[in-house]
């Protein structure tokens, strides 16, 4: 099966939302994705479109934000659910007076910090271990 997308289709009506320095015009939802989001989320509304809305709305709120200030693709959605996005180029043609936007692409959703302690300690010392690797790398 494959991936589902949402979004704008084309430049005149294209809606953006603002996260960060990003601008957001169309999010998708991976199959892993959504099978994490049955198994560690919302067992009810399971299909794309119910994920993609959520999101939109969290979006539109401002309720997701980065997780870590140097992580870009890890982000948390009302203090709570941890998820991982990618960021692609969304191409709505060159004419657009729009700033440059993007694909939210939700590659998975590890679960909710409230419900898995490990989960916060497990971001925490993974983003603290990449410090110290770009740290050494420039000593050497």
């Amino acid at each position: 099966m494959r991936d589902r997308t949402a979004g704008g289709s084309s430049c005149e009506q294209a809606k953006y939302v603002t996260l960060g320095d990003r601008h957001i015009a169309e999010i998708i939802i991976t199959n892993h994705a959504r099978h994490r989001w049955v198994s560690r989320v919302e067992s009810a509304k399971t299909g794309f479109t119910d994920i993609r809305k959520c999101f939109w709305n969290c979006l539109r709120s401002g309720r997701i934000q980065p997780y870590y200030k140097n992580e870009h693709d890890v982000y948390v959605v009302e203090d709570d659910l941890v998820l991982v996005a990618e960021f692609t180029d969304w191409d709505a043609g060159a004419n657009c007076a729009a700033p440059r936007l993007q694909r939210m692409v939700m590659v998975t959703f590890l679960g909710w910090m409230s419900e898995t302690i490990e989960l916060s300690d497990l971001w925490l010392r993974h983003s603290r271990r990449m410090t110290l690797l770009k740290n050494g790398r420039k000593r050497r």
